[in-house]
């Protein structure tokens, strides 16, 4: 019996798609394990000492997700009945199951940023009167660097030092959410060392355009840190042998972090198409990976991703009227070549 090929699929929902390459398998394969519940697992200690150097930071923790290493940052930070400051666009707000109110008793103060990206001074508008016991005491503000929902965008530097006197001046921690951190750090041409000297905690995320199967790093200073493993320990996240997977990050730091000016490239030509068809409303500025863009009201979001799958092509509805594209490891010049005919294209 003779099975018909599959046709080739383009998934361009998120960069966490990918799968492992050759290399990283290999280095997977091959590395030395030990019980990571025991701070035995040589490889998992050596990705966190690279990643504490890299920030210059006190330690590191291996979790595997972004998700529960922002709720293990939330938690170091916080008390329940506090109040976090955060963009109404951010991820630990929007797209982490509601675990800031689940895991710490913690409310949000939504700030109505620009790109999901906040200044110092609307931050300050929404910081509690220590004074007024009526309202949750605020105890920490949380960037996002890049933002996801707000299509990839990239904080100036400049700003996070306004943000860090802030947060200095009120006595509030200051955590930063990095998931696509490398691809800010590789687009803005910066220092990591830098953002060690602003932030309280950093978490960096090895599974979106670094290509790993999974895993987040969260770097911190001691004097919070030293708690971090046993948050993790009651989130669910204490691992045994997962060098296996800290190899594959180790793989990716010295193999895709430059690469990641490639997706930068592919989804700003991307953006480029998008804003001469006739059929776009708006597309956001486009700096790194991520693409968002409208469509005109005569098209429905739910049309246009059943038509695109039609031709292969897998896109996201972030809601909102917002569709988005994520360039990545997997796409290949082939299938942007692909995609941007689709795109050019497309009937309706």
């Amino acid at each position: 019996m003779k099975y018909k090929e599959l046709p080739m699929i383009i998934d361009l929902r998120s960069d966490t798609v990918t799968k492992p390459t050759e290399g990283m398998l290999q280095a997977i394969i091959k590395a030395p394990t030990g019980d990571d519940v025991y701070k035995e697992d040589p490889t998992v200690n050596k990705l966190e000492h690279r990643f504490a150097e890299m920030f210059g930071m006190d330690t590191a923790l291996f979790f595997p997700t972004g998700s529960m290493s922002n709720q293990a940052a939330i938690k170091l930070h916080t008390q329940p009945g506090d109040q976090l400051i955060c963009d109404k666009w951010a991820h630990v707000y929007n797209y982490e199951a509601g675990g800031v109110a689940f895991n710490s008793g913690v409310t949000c103060n939504l700030i109505d940023g620009h790109r999901g990206m906040m200044t110092a001074s609307a931050i300050e508008k929404g910081i509690s009167p220590i004074s007024n016991y009526h309202t949750p005491n605020t105890t920490l503000v949380c960037l996002e660097n890049t933002t996801n929902k707000g299509g990839g965008a990239c904080y100036d530097f400049e700003e996070f030092k306004k943000v860090r006197n802030l947060c200095d001046h009120y006595g509030l921690g200051l955590h930063l959410d990095g998931a696509r951190l490398m691809n800010a750090l590789i687009a803005k041409k910066e220092d990591p060392n830098n953002y060690g000297k602003i932030f309280d905690t950093i978490s960096v995320c090895l599974s979106k355009g670094l290509g790993t199967p999974l895993g987040t790093i969260l770097l911190g200073n001691n004097d919070l840190m030293s708690r971090a493993i046993r948050v993790r320990k009651i989130l669910g996240g204490a691992m045994r042998q997962a060098g296996f997977m800290a190899a594959a990050g180790l793989y990716a730091l010295d193999h895709h972090v430059e690469r990641l000016s490639e997706d930068h490239q592919k989804a700003s030509e991307i953006a480029h198409t998008l804003q001469k068809l006739p059929y776009i409303k708006k597309v956001e500025p486009t700096e790194t990976n991520i693409v968002i863009f409208n469509l005109i009201d005569e098209i429905s979001n739910d049309r246009f991703i059943k038509d695109m799958l039609h031709k292969n092509l897998q896109i996201s509805d972030m809601g909102q009227g917002k569709l988005r594209m994520v360039t990545h490891l997997d796409y290949t010049p082939e299938m942007h070549r692909i995609v941007l005919d689709v795109l050019a294209n497309y009937e309706y």
